[in-house]
């Protein structure tokens, strides 16, 4: 976990970002009225389980959204003072993988299978830098090396398919810092990979964030994984932030009934091997999401009959920790903002 005191500017700011999706001719939100800020050299954790609007909340940032499917309905995403979702696709292009980057989820589906290894690294560079053939290269074979890849020379020329799933994934690590970005996305980076790989990979993603003293914003639905690397946590749950805390605080204190399930939820290697807790229920879909109250109503244990009609507010109720629910009651000014 990084140790800088953040006091600067923020590097990225979202305010009541909406991002909804059109189903049957009709517009859902998936990330609805969403505010958060990560400042320079920040890692801040987004957490939840599938269909929380975790990775929209990501496409969103990186304006990757489906063309005619999904949009930003309203809201500001602001980076270094410029607000992204006004730019056209050029501009953002000059963006996207020069200051901000991103991992996605499974390396395999997002490197070109037809292509080695070297040209998807070089059309990085090509793409931001002025530099020549044999420049990008060497620099491409330098950023292999870079993330631990040991025989860079020779795996520079061979394709995705060659490579195991631990080594496709430092590929696309590569090509995100290939232009030493500002900020960082990594969404669900340890997926599908064994527990030894992916303690390397957090273990590298934490070694190029000190050392470029870039911020990331870190997406998984893996608590033991934000333990690890993480300064600040949103919990997110049916596309709102329903608790925002240090990671510290969150796992010694967490306050809303939904965190402290997913915490519940972790297996304790000092506990009699028995059934593994879990969560009742699914996450709503888009076309089924309450209208009005706590959206986690219908599968919170703690529940009380004001919670499906009371919206609650997300308010910081302790220093630096802020949650959505009912169930308490602040003594600090009321900040919250209506989901």
């Amino acid at each position: 976990m990084s140790n800088l005191v953040h006091k600067e500017a923020s590097l990225l700011e979202v305010k009541n970002l909406e991002t909804a999706f059109s189903i049957d001719g009709a517009y859902y939100n998936a990330v609805d009225k969403v505010s958060f800020s990560i400042k320079p050299g920040q890692i801040v954790g987004v957490v939840g389980e599938s269909g929380c609007g975790k990775s929209v909340l990501s496409l969103s940032i990186m304006q990757l959204l489906p063309k005619g499917n999904g949009e930003i309905r309203s809201g500001e995403i602001t980076f270094e003072g410029v607000q992204l979702n006004q730019l056209s696709d050029t501009e953002m292009n000059r963006i996207r993988g020069r200051d901000i980057s991103m991992i996605f989820q499974e390396p395999m589906t997002s490197l070109n299978p037809v292509f080695t290894i070297g040209y998807q690294l070089q059309e990085v560079l090509f793409n931001h830098m002025k530099i020549s053939k044999g420049d990008a290269r060497q620099k491409s074979i330098a950023l292999l090396k870079s993330v631990g890849i040991s025989r860079p020379e020779k795996l520079v020329d061979e394709y995705p398919h060659q490579l195991s799933g631990g080594m496709r994934q430092r590929v696309m690590i590569a090509m995100a810092i290939a232009c030493q970005p500002k900020l960082l996305i990594a969404d669900e980076p340890t997926t599908a990979l064994d527990v030894t790989v992916q303690a390397q990979i957090l273990e590298l993603l934490k070694t190029i964030q000190e050392v470029n003293d870039m911020s990331i914003i870190l997406i998984t639905h893996d608590l033991g994984v934000i333990a690890e690397m993480c300064d600040e946590v949103l919990v997110m749950y049916a596309g709102r932030i329903i608790e925002r805390s240090d990671a510290e605080s969150l796992f010694y204190k967490p306050m809303h009934p939904y965190t402290e399930l997913l915490l519940g939820a972790i297996p304790k290697m000092d506990e009699e091997a028995g059934m593994l807790s879990s969560i009742e229920g699914m996450v709503p879909s888009l076309k089924n999401m309450p209208e009005t109250g706590c959206r986690f109503a219908l599968r919170c244990p703690k529940v009380k009959p004001e919670c499906s009609a009371v919206t609650p507010l997300l308010e910081e109720v302790e220093e630096g920790h802020s949650v959505s629910c009912i169930l308490y009651e602040t003594s600090m000014p009321r900040k919250g903002v209506k989901p």
